[in-house]
């Protein structure tokens, strides 16, 4: 992402596409938690929801600013 760039993230594809190609780092605990959740969902295990809740806490971890869309 970098300085002054932004994502819109609206599937858990996009997620996982912007945790494993545009973060900025890769070894803290909710990012590696992030990922997984990613992974999850895809499969089917886990719901989206909760896919962003994880990289929520992953982006908050890595001090990148989230900017939630209304509903």
């Amino acid at each position: 992402m970098g300085l002054g760039h932004y994502a819109v993230i609206n599937s858990v594809w996009d997620a996982a596409r912007t945790l494993l190609h545009d973060w900025p780092v890769d070894d803290g605990e909710d990012y590696l938690e992030a990922v997984k959740s990613c992974l999850d969902a895809i499969i089917g295990d886990l719901p989206p929801d909760e896919v962003r809740a994880s990289f929520i806490r992953a982006a908050q971890e890595a001090g990148i600013a989230v900017i939630e869309a209304a509903d």
